[in-house]
């Protein structure tokens, strides 16, 4: 934007407020307001403020109108536009394709209920930038409705985008509390947020890099075996996928879901045996502990699972944890059994039923679930226990052992291990979905469609922070690395950073100087570039214009990361 003095013969020049943008060789100008008729004060002190200079004391008539954080709306908008959301949502403009972007970018930018996300759209240049106006939360409602509809579509093309005929797909499942009392998947069951409250299970779906691709959920009492036929079909109907590896973990993916895979030809997977079975192998001698006497990884076979490949590890660090953590329970466990056992003794005059003293020791032994490791004895004002040693010795014998099991066979036994721990990235996901970044829970919408809709939509938010978060990577608390090292380095060795990690967070600084952040508070930065709306002068010849405050050195780092101009 600049004041451009346009000779007019032997007349008073024109005085025009321009802007120019540059196509190829050629310069085009637009002209946003003639100013001849100002004062030359005043279109001295307009041409300052537009140059950054000191506008001279003479020019009281400027005015900041408003001023809205923009810089981190841009760069997320920005980004959707380049993932091409909105031809994911709808290939045609509508209203309610606008409020869904909309939501998914407050999701990204600050996550809210939907009647705060229609307040806080107008703290910032979001409802300007897209046009939404001032909606009432029942169009948001509504528009989560038609968003529903558009879902099979949505992950269609997202699964066309990042599967193929053969990839690695890794499912895993979680659950969120949900608060109240009307929505029929509310279900009490295993709620992973540790509340005693009803809950809503999900499961996320992603390529083997962790990018998401799908997301089904299920009442609160579902079991996470009984998700996979579900996955299942959706690969093979919905995406049109008949050769597809799915990685899950143990509880996931067991032997009777691996049966019904295998009604599938193209359908592999990649799990782990429980630890009763990896017990089996051992007493069968299929497994012999010798094998780890020289090497911490060797692949074997056994008759019960037929056209699988075993591939088992012993790690000896996680050895040395789960014996640590064994023993400090054991000794819990013990200390408040021996309180236990002196109030019963002290019980003399009104002893202590057998039913009193077995629920004492139920919550006892339910705390630190030690109850397979010690001998109980429970009478009437009597109490004796003593550690089941045989029982302690046996569990002893697995620390640190796991089997990876696969249909797959051409796969290295290291690159197995590996594609299972790949399975982190999911947990990755539902840190996000479930931290401070996304906020899927707490859950308040009172009827199925709805939340459904709801944890979608923060699935597409997520799908949008994992793109910025993959190249923002230099300006956060992330190993840029890991992507490659995740598949070199020594699948049982603990991971450790990579040196370039290791630098940023000991210097909290980039190579060019810039301060680290998380996502969040580097959204808080890229933020304080702000809109202001300025005017010149007061009444009918007041003149209004934008002007955007000047970018700092990390947010031109971060929109040249991003792809966007600024």
């Amino acid at each position: 934007m600049f004041i451009d003095t346009v000779p007019n013969r032997g007349s008073r020049p024109t005085i025009l407020l321009r802007e120019a943008h540059r196509e190829g060789k050629k310069t085009f100008k637009t002209t946003l307001a003639n100013l001849t008729h100002w004062s030359p004060e005043r279109v001295e002190a307009l041409d300052c403020f537009l140059k950054g200079k000191t506008i001279p004391a003479s020019a009281d008539s400027l005015t900041i109108e408003r001023s809205l954080p923009h810089g981190h709306v841009e760069a997320v908008l920005g980004t959707m536009r380049k993932l091409g959301i909105a031809s994911l949502l709808s290939s045609r403009t509508c209203r309610e394709r606008d409020l869904v972007l909309a939501m998914i970018a407050q999701r990204v930018l600050e996550p809210c209920s939907k009647l705060a996300a229609t307040r806080l759209w107008h703290s910032t240049t979001l409802a300007g930038e897209l046009g939404v106006g001032d909606p009432e939360p029942n169009e948001l409602y509504a528009a989560l409705d038609w968003f529903l509809e558009r879902k099979d579509a949505i992950e269609q093309k997202l699964a066309r985008r990042h599967l193929d005929e053969g990839s690695r797909v890794l499912y895993d499942v979680s659950s969120s509390s949900y608060t109240g009392r009307t929505c029929p998947l509310a279900k009490y069951g295993y709620n992973r947020d540790g509340e005693r409250m009803p809950a809503i299970v999900y499961g996320v779906l992603t390529a083997a890099d962790g990018c998401p691709v799908a997301v089904d959920v299920y009442p609160g009492n579902t079991a996470d075996p009984h998700t996979v036929p579900d996955q299942v079909e959706k690969i093979r109907e919905t995406f049109g996928f008949s050769r597809v590896v799915m990685v899950g973990d143990r509880g996931m993916l067991t032997q009777a879901r691996i049966d019904a895979l295998r009604e599938y030809p193209g359908l592999g997977w990649i799990s782990a045996l429980r630890s009763s079975d990896i017990r089996e192998l051992v007493e069968s001698e299929c497994l012999q502990l010798s094998l780890f006497d020289r090497q911490n990884l060797a692949e074997i076979t056994s008759d019960a699972y037929p056209g699988e490949r075993l591939v088992a590890c012993y790690n000896p660090l996680l050895a040395a944890d789960r014996k640590r953590t064994r023993t400090e329970l054991l000794t819990a466990t013990e200390e408040e059994l021996i309180r236990i056992a002196a109030e019963v003794a002290r019980r003399t005059k009104t002893p202590l039923s057998a039913a009193q003293i077995g629920i004492k020791v139920g919550r006892c032994l339910g705390t630190h679930r030690m109850a397979k490791h010690f001998l109980i004895t429970i009478e009437d004002g009597h109490f004796t226990f003593a550690r089941n040693t045989p029982s302690i010795e046996r569990e002893a014998i697995l620390d640190g052992l796991y089997v990876i099991r696969t249909s797959e066979s051409d796969l290295s036994a290291p690159d197995t291990v590996r594609a299972y721990k790949s399975l982190e990235q999911v947990e990755q996901a539902f840190r996000c979905l479930k931290g401070i970044d996304l906020r899927i829970r707490p859950i308040h919408h009172r009827t199925e469609n709805h939340v459904k809709a709801h944890v979608f939509l923060c699935l597409l938010a997520y799908y949008v922070e994992w793109h910025m978060r993959k190249a923002l990577g230099s300006l956060l608390f992330t190993d840029d690395e890991l992507d490659r090292i995740r598949w070199t380095r020594d699948p049982l060795a603990p991971a450790h950073p990579s040196l370039s990690a290791q630098k940023k967070k000991q210097t909290r600084r980039t190579p060019e100087d810039l301060p680290i952040h998380s996502f969040h508070t580097l959204l808080r930065e890229l933020g304080t570039r702000c809109k202001n709306t300025v005017q010149l002068g007061t009444g009918k010849t007041a003149v209004q214009f934008e002007k955007y405050t000047k970018s700092s050195p990390i947010q031109i780092q971060a929109f040249k990361l991003l792809g966007l101009k600024l």
